[in-house]
């Protein structure tokens, strides 16, 4: 019995610690008025399997990831995401989310051909969203 309740004082042990990790990520303030969008690509488009993106913000600059630069930001590409990633900690990279730590302000990109939404997310140097998050509308484009 006192096994388990040293067992279960460690995992409350180990939660609270992770909980405490998150609480420590930084967190930037949007600058008012801040906004991201896409440029040339219109909500209901028809495209082939390769095209570009280009990515719009107003109010905030852009920066490559890892500089710390008041009202700035870099790009993540959001694909075919149902629902948002969490907000309060750095952005995972992965095939649907997609990293413009570079400064990057646009992309080629090749889909398969079917119905793909398409978002962008503003994160700063850490890869961290704003708050409150920079984030575009939800469009939905069509490849051939």
């Amino acid at each position: 019995m006192k096994t388990l309740r040293t067992g279960f004082g460690l995992a409350a042990a180990l939660l609270s610690a992770s909980g405490l990790a998150l609480a420590a990520v930084p967190h930037t303030a949007a600058p008012s008025g801040a906004a991201v969008y896409f440029i040339e690509l219109a909500d209901g488009a028809t495209l082939g399997q390769t095209f570009t993106v280009k990515f719009g913000l107003k109010g905030m600059g852009v920066a490559p990831a890892g500089i710390d630069a008041p009202a700035t930001g870099h790009h993540h590409l959001l694909i075919d995401l149902e629902d948002a990633p969490a907000m309060n900690q750095p952005l995972a990279m992965t095939d649907s989310l997609r990293h413009f730590g570079k400064g990057q302000t646009e992309t080629e990109l090749s889909l398969p051909p079917g119905t793909h939404t398409l978002q962008l997310l503003v994160g700063d140097n850490n890869h961290v969203p704003l708050v409150p998050p920079v984030i575009s509308k939800k469009i939905t484009v069509t490849v051939q």
